[in-house]
Order: C-alpha cells, then sequence, then structure tokens
C-alpha cells in the first residue's frame, strides 16, 4: 500500500509517499480502507518528534481517519466487512488503508460523508470534552464563553456546542473571514485579536463581569489577556499552544478571582498515554460520539473542511495547515470519496 514513511524525526517537507509494509491484524482490531484522514499541527509536531508521545519508528503518521471496514479480527464484534467508520488511531493515517482498535473506532451515520467525518473524533470531541465533561469547563445555560481560534477545528466545534448548552459564545479570530465563518456557526459576539485588545470588548460585552470560562488553543499572549477578562470563579482550558509561546499562568491571579485552571489531553482518553486507559474509558468516549452525530441529525453541529487534497498533495494539505490558510479542518482524501468531491 502507499503511505507516508517516517524513518527519522525530521520536518514535515523532507517525506515522500512510498510503499508501505502492511500492518498484520491483531486481537480487537479493524482493517480499514482509508477514504479520508485529518492532517494538523500536531501531525507535524510528531514528525519531528516534538510531540508528547512518539511513535516506534518506522511508521505512517496520522491519527484520525474515516473509511470503509474491510476485514476485522475474530473476535471483533461491533464492526463487520463494509461498514462505515471513523477512528482515533495510535498512528497509520496518511497511507491507503490502515489498522485501528475497535475500542477507538466508531460507526458514522450515512448523513455524514467520509471527509466530515474525521472532524468528530478528534475536533469535536475535544470540544465535547472540555465543555461538557463536570471536571472540566461544564459550560452552564446563561454562562458566557469566550473562544478563541475560533475558525480552527476545535474552535468552531466549540462554539456550535457551546449555542446548544445555552452559552452566549464570544468568539476571536485573526481575519474577517474567519470571523464571519464564527458568526455563521452560531457566536453571539466576534473579535479580531489581531486588531484590537479582546479584554476590553468581553469585559463590556458582560457587563465588566468577564467570561465564565474560556476556551483556549493558542496559548501565549492570548492566554495572558484572557486572565484579564475572567469572571470572578470562572475557568479556562488551555487546549494547545497554535500561537507557538507556552504561557506560565500567574497563581496571584488565580488566587485573587478565585479562578479555575483545567487542562484536557484528549489522547489520554484513547490510549496515548504510558498507563494505556482506552477501555476504562470506551462507555464514555461511544456516548459522546452517539451524542455528537444525534447534534449533527439534528443540524446543529456543521463541520467545514475547507480544504481537500489526494494523498500525494499531502506536503500541500499540510503546508495549508501551518500557512493558517484553513476554515475548520483540511482532509486527505482517496478512492470513492476522492471521486465524490470531483478530485479524483
Amino acid at each position: 500500500m502507499r503511505g507516508v514513511l517516517v524513518k527519522e524525526w525530521t520536518e514535515f517537507e523532507n517525506l515522500t509517499l512510498e510503499e508501505c509494509p502492511t500492518q498484520l491484524l491483531e486481537a480487537g482490531q479493524l482493517r480499514i480502507k482509508t477514504q479520508a484522514a485529518g492532517v494538523s499541527f500536531a501531525t507535524s509536531l510528531v514528525v519531528s518528534g516534538k510531540y508528547q508521545r512518539k511513535p516506534p519508528r518506522p511508521f505512517v503518521p496520522g491519527t484520525e481517519i474515516a473509511g470503509i471496514v474491510t476485514q476485522v479480527a475474530d473476535d471483533v464484534t461491533r464492526f463487520k466487512t463494509g461498514d462505515r467508520v471513523c477512528c482515533v488511531l495510535d498512528w497509520g493515517g496518511l497511507a491507503e488503508e490502515a489498522v485501528a482498535n475497535e475500542v477507538n473506532t466508531f460507526p458514522i451515520p450515512d448523513s455524514i460523508d467520509f471527509s466530515r467525518a474525521i472532524c468528530f473524533t478528534n475536533s469535536y470531541g475535544t470540544s465535547y470534552a472540555a465543555l461538557v465533561w463536570p471536571h472540566l469547563l461544564r459550560v452552564m445555560k446563561g454562562e458566557t464563553l469566550l473562544v478563541h481560534g475560533a475558525a480552527g477545528g476545535v474552535g468552531m466545534a466549540a462554539i456550535e456546542i457551546g449555542k446548544i448548552l445555552g452559552a452566549t459564545v464570544i468568539a476571536t479570530a485573526g481575519s474577517t473571514e474567519k470571523l464571519d465563518v464564527a458568526k455563521e456557526h452560531g457566536a453571539d459576539h466576534v473579535i479580531n485579536y489581531r486588531e484590537e485588545k479582546f479584554r476590553d470588548h468581553v469585559l463590556e460585552i458582560t457587563g465588566g463581569v468577564g467570561a465564565n470560562a474560556i476556551y483556549d488553543p493558542v496559548g501565549g499572549d492570548v492566554f495572558a489577556e484572557s486572565l484579564r477578562c475572567i469572571a470572578p470563579e470562572g475557568r479556562i482550558m488551555p487546549v494547545g499552544f497554535a500561537g507557538g509561546t507556552i504561557q506560565q499562568i500567574p497563581a496571584n491571579i488565580l488566587l485573587v478571582k478565585n479562578i479555575t485552571v483545567c487542562g484536557l489531553n484528549m489522547g489520554y482518553y484513547v490510549g496515548w498515554s504510558p498507563d494505556d486507559v482506552r477501555h476504562k474509558y470506551a462507555d464514555r468516549l461511544r456516548e459522546m460520539m452517539m451524542q455528537l452525530f444525534q447534534w449533527f441529525d439534528e443540524g446543529h453541529l456543521k463541520p467545514i473542511i475547507s480544504h481537500t487534497f489526494e494523498l500525494p498533495d499531502f506536503q500541500d494539505a499540510m503546508s495549508t495547515v501551518l500557512g493558517r490558510k484553513s476554515i475548520g479542518r483540511v482532509a486527505v482524501v482517496m478512492d470513492e470519496e476522492a471521486a465524490r468531491l470531483g478530485i479524483d
């Protein structure tokens, strides 16, 4: 099969498409004919060896795919050949086929095409966990939610889920185009953080109180400014550091305002930790995915794939991500999905 093979830690631009060995199917696993795979900033970090989790080399990068089941191990009971699924992988996404663990695989409804299905396991899953699970931001009806990076995959998902939960959503992004997208997806107020400080606007919108919950995939100065417009007893979550700087958190501000800072490493729940707990949290994740797909069918969630590329053009896909040219997500598509989109 063809795939992107990482033999040594390197920059993404140095990778090439080549013939990769077929992975053997083990107990509890499925073989999937890949139709769509996601690429993200985190994918580039994994390739360069800068991510907190380092796969054994050689490996195919990519942790989220959607496709068609072609083979199942004898002990697999939830899926059969021909099923349409999406999965969280340990690695292996940027190839014509992948092997997934049954526990990390989810059926997708016929109403969702393969390319948009890749948005659910990571982007929507992360935002759902952050906003819904009780030990994290636990956004409540009537609260104000501030979402940064609002036109990215997790940011857009956070806006939509925040509105479902009954929050007033303030969204920040760096261009008029991205702010328009945030409005289309439900944001009540939008702020261009490149042109002005968002702190004053958030305080004005909230009558001087501040935001009850803040969802921050940007980090750095954005996180620091967020602490200056958070409500007393507010909650703030760093989801990533797309801005390139990991902000140090001043404990005195936390103390004065009774602020809760909560982190979310979604990979912990899907087995990406030294103590593999994916089976412990399997029921929670299946319930989450069922709820997300239900919200999609009800018209509440509208995932966007702004750019699609065929597998040989995987470099262009990553350049689009790293150049911040995308709205929502970027997908690499193959076979039937590429033909459906007219790029085969």
